[in-house]
């Protein structure tokens, strides 16, 4: 084998859930059957690579100082959103019923990673959400453990501040039946009940 595509299999054995034997066809079925595609592929990791970097307000992904939706004037501003990922964030758009500004921790509370509160630029957070014009905070990480311990801790510094916070409602899925759903999901739609 030539190290090159040796380096090319190890480099796509990087992306998540691409073991070495995917990772390997990957690599054969660019140089064989793509070389376009993979030219393309290497253009546009180097682009990104290059321009993508932080908003300075929401911490998202842009490939400008401020992401087209901080800029956007017609959003709520007293609302404040918390999501894990970018890919969080990008869901909750794709709902079209949240209209309020974003804050992505890309991250959650991990200790056994190593992943602590100076990770998930929590001061930033809190420099945000204490700007004066933001009245409500909501928690939107994921319902694993860590997701659950890292709104526990944010909402626990922000209401000491003074700050308005709120978390998504979890509950039976639209469709669901409740035969086919796990006893915990519905315990805490039980317990999360509103009148209707």
């Amino acid at each position: 084998m030539s190290r090159s595509l040796d380096f090319l299999t190890e480099a796509l054995r990087r992306l998540p859930g691409i073991g070495p034997k995917s990772a390997q066809r990957m690599a054969f079925h660019l140089l064989q059957h793509d070389r376009e595609g993979a030219a393309m592929l290497s253009r546009a990791l180097y682009q990104a690579v290059d321009t993508v970097h932080h908003c300075a307000m929401c911490n998202t992904f842009s490939d400008t100082e401020v992401c087209e939706l901080c800029a956007d004037e017609s959003r709520e501003r007293a609302l404040l959103c918390v999501v894990e990922t970018p890919a969080d964030q990008m869901m909750i758009e794709q709902t079209l019923t949240y209209k309020g500004l974003y804050f992505v921790l890309m991250g959650r509370l991990s200790p056994l990673d190593g992943i602590g509160p100076r990770d998930l630029h929590l001061d930033k957070l809190v420099g945000r959400a204490g700007d004066g014009v933001v009245e409500e905070v909501v928690l939107a990480t994921n319902f694993t453990n860590e997701g659950e311990a890292t709104a526990h801790y944010i909402s626990e510094m922000l209401k000491a501040r003074g700050l308005k916070v709120s978390r998504l409602a979890r509950g039976v899925p639209v469709g669901g039946e409740l035969e086919y759903v796990d006893a915990g999901t519905i315990a805490r739609a039980m317990l999360d009940r509103r009148s209707a």
